[in-house]
């Protein structure tokens, strides 16, 4: 009967784990409580030096290259976003 009782008990602890690590996959996965999207995607980042990078940020329609080191954040600079086809032209000989 104990041998029975440990082994509920320990499907109950990994179902209750595999639940808690799903609704932290979901809610790290970009979907809001209200149903809309996030505002915020990395597009790209770049590591210059061993504790520094340049990330290129998109916030809503707006870029901004930011330079990233262990004790600051500065903006580098902010422009309107680009379509996907206007990005495809430029990359384009």
């Amino acid at each position: 009967m104990d041998m029975l009782r440990f082994a509920g008990s320990l499907v109950l602890v990994f179902c209750l784990l595999g639940g808690l690590l799903w609704a932290l996959k979901r809610m790290q996965s970009g979907v809001r409580a209200g149903g809309g999207t996030r505002q915020l995607h990395v597009v790209e980042a770049v590591s210059v030096g061993p504790r520094q990078k340049i990330a290129l940020v998109r916030i809503g329609a707006r870029e901004v290259l930011v330079g990233i080191s262990p004790t600051q954040l500065t903006a580098l600079g902010s422009w309107p976003a680009s379509s996907k086809d206007d990005a495809e032209m430029v990359d384009a000989p």
